[in-house]
């Protein structure tokens, strides 16, 4: 019994000795002096023991116990010490060195000229209204002039969800919310999202962008919107660009025009861009028509105005000479990265 106790405890110093890291002393201790482990073996052993020598025996096993548990957790606790300096060590963060750069993003070119929109038409004394994108056809159809069967209704392929309420198809429903709760006076914007059943292709989404414009006071004439409208696109576009107006119609204008903006490119000389004509179709505009007003609570003997409307990403895309629509809303850091 005593060789069997000296060759345990010879051999479980050896190993110890030899040990790195505090999990395999968590093995030696375990294999040694566990439940199941040599130590525990022997007592178990005490039986075939004689009697008179089992208090010798047991005490010369405890006596091997605590020699190898003190060195034990001598070890171990040199072996945490060298652990936690290693970690530190490891964590160490070197102040001297250099930051890693911290990518950032941009604002999207659509939301920078929509943004510049904005900003001018404030400049100009407009307010900023806003409205729901899920509508009522009372707003978005009839009080525009358009009736239920009206022929217009068909150049919107319009998302419904019932025979009343529908996704809008352009952002003149703010336009009229804001005649109905608010007397002239009337000065506004309309930015926001706006959707129609179109298939997606180079310049058609079914979900796409406006910004409209509202004013309504006493003697507003198509100089005043022409005025307008001329000087938005000067500040947008740069000097020496202007507007023409092409006759067109509209139901809820009336007389109604399409409005070209001279060619920001070749500045009307003609181009590619242009198609050498030197304007590029932007928006369509004109006089709110007297039955709108009159529909909406307005005396149209007292008051008039003008309205206009374009779609956010053609702007955006004359600006900066955009070929396809969809770049806008493929997410490609690539394209995005070039309008920082």
């Amino acid at each position: 019994m005593k060789e069997k106790l000296s060759a345990i405890l010879e051999g479980a110093l050896k190993e110890l000795d030899s040990i790195q890291d505090t999990a395999a002393i968590e093995n030696l201790k375990v294999r040694v002096l566990g439940k199941k482990g040599e130590l525990t073996g022997l007592l178990r052993g005490m039986g075939s023991v004689a009697p008179e020598e089992r208090p010798i025996v047991g005490q010369m096993i405890n006596d091997v116990r605590k020699q190898l548990e003190t060195a034990i957790e001598e070890k171990q606790l040199k072996l945490m010490e060298t652990e936690k300096l290693k970690k530190l060590e490891a964590e160490t963060i070197d102040i001297t060195m250099p930051g890693r750069e911290v990518k950032r993003g941009t604002v999207h070119p659509m939301y920078q000229v929509q943004k510049k929109l904005i900003d001018i038409f404030v400049g100009m004394g407009f307010t900023v209204a806003d409205g729901p994108e899920i509508e009522l056809d009372h707003f978005n159809f009839e009080l525009m002039n358009i009736p239920k069967n009206h022929p217009a209704r068909d150049a919107q392929d319009t998302f419904y969800f019932n025979d009343n309420i529908l996704l809008r198809t352009h952002t003149s429903p703010v336009q009229a919310h804001v005649m109905l709760t608010q007397k002239p006076p009337i000065r506004i914007i309309c930015p926001g999202r706006v959707y129609r059943a179109d298939e997606v292709d180079a310049t058609h989404s079914p979900v796409f962008h406006q910004i409209e414009g509202l004013v309504i006071d006493k003697g507003i004439t198509m100089a005043d919107l022409k005025g307008t409208l001329d000087t938005f696109a000067r500040q947008l576009y740069g000097e020496g660009i202007d507007t023409r107006f092409r006759p067109s119609f509209f139901p809820f204008t009336e007389p109604s025009a399409e409005v070209d903006v001279r060619c920001s490119a070749c500045k009307g000389k003609g181009c590619r861009i242009c198609k050498g004509t030197g304007y590029i179709e932007i928006l369509g505009a004109g006089m709110v028509n007297p039955k709108v007003l009159e529909m909406c609570g307005i005396d149209p003997t007292e008051y008039t105005g003008f309205a206009f409307g374009m779609g956010i990403e053609r702007v955006t895309n004359l600006k900066y000479n955009i070929k396809d629509m969809r770049l806008l809303y493929e997410n490609d850091v690539r394209f995005i990265e070039q309008f920082k």
